[in-house]
């Protein structure tokens, strides 16, 4: 908890808004969906699906494979409890379905469903999208999969699996994703790992999202070796999630907006 509060007062001190950016690309980025202040119909539908969760009382048993909880104390856990202090933040989940508007992603892959928060946002936020979402947590695979079923999310592929086997046995050739969300396993040697398995699936218009930059020194890390990478032009830290883009037309440039 320290280390984010220290986190967050270098994040306010580096920050800037759309005043600060000079780059077309990503002020129409910040102005025109960052910053989108409209009421989306859609957001009603996220603020059902999230409260279906808060109303479940069931207790599961909880596999983590990554960094752990800083807020549970046991893996059996209940529900509700998941949904109100585990999962993505209304406020993110709004972001999320604007992004997924804006961008408007044939396909999309998202490493970690948890309770499905974000994978809701994913598929209102374009309908047409085909969406396969990656857990290794069978049981709350399983609850996410009946919101899925109960919401009539229809685009949405769930898929129970070891991260790591999954990405290494994707196709090397003819398989791209338009946008992948990472909020699986927050640790630098996992992060980097899944960086590097997707690669070979990133376009010149992909946009990666990576959650938790900041939750660890360790994390911090995986995001400073993500940003100087080759193939990487464009990133936009805005604390809680790290943006990614690959355009070759861009120079090489790093945002910290106020989000």
């Amino acid at each position: 908890m320290v280390f984010q509060l220290r986190a967050y007062m270098r994040f306010l001190w580096e920050s800037k808004n759309e005043h600060g950016v000079h780059s077309p690309f990503v002020f129409s980025l910040v102005t025109k969906c960052f910053y989108d202040r409209n009421k989306l119909p859609e957001y009603a539908l996220l603020a059902r699906f999230r409260n279906s969760l808060r109303r479940n009382q069931e207790f599961i048993e909880v596999t983590d494979f990554g960094a752990g909880s800083k807020v549970f104390k046991s893996n059996k856990r209940k529900v509700s409890k998941i949904a109100e202090t585990a999962g993505i933040s209304p406020k993110r989940a709004a972001l999320l379905l604007r992004v997924v508007k804006y961008i408007e992603p044939a396909d999309v892959l998202e490493v970690g469903t948890s309770l499905g928060l974000g994978t809701s946002a994913l598929s209102l936020g374009n309908p047409a999208a085909a969406i396969t979402t990656l857990e290794g947590c069978p049981e709350t695979a399983r609850v996410a999969k009946q919101q899925f079923e109960a919401f009539g999310l229809q685009n949405i592929n769930a898929v129970v699996t070891d991260f790591e086997t999954y990405l290494n046995e994707l196709p090397r050739h003819g398989r791209t994703y338009q946008l992948i969300y990472f909020d699986g396993n927050h640790t630098k040697n996992a992060t980097l790992s899944y960086f590097e398995s997707l690669l070979h699936t990133a376009a010149n218009d992909s946009v990666w999202i990576f959650d938790d930059i900041h939750w660890s020194a360790d994390m911090e890390a995986a995001w400073e070796a993500i940003k100087k990478h080759p193939e990487v032009t464009v990133t936009i830290d805005t604390f809680q999630w790290g943006f990614v883009f690959f355009r070759r037309e861009q120079q090489k440039e790093h945002f910290v907006i106020r989000v």
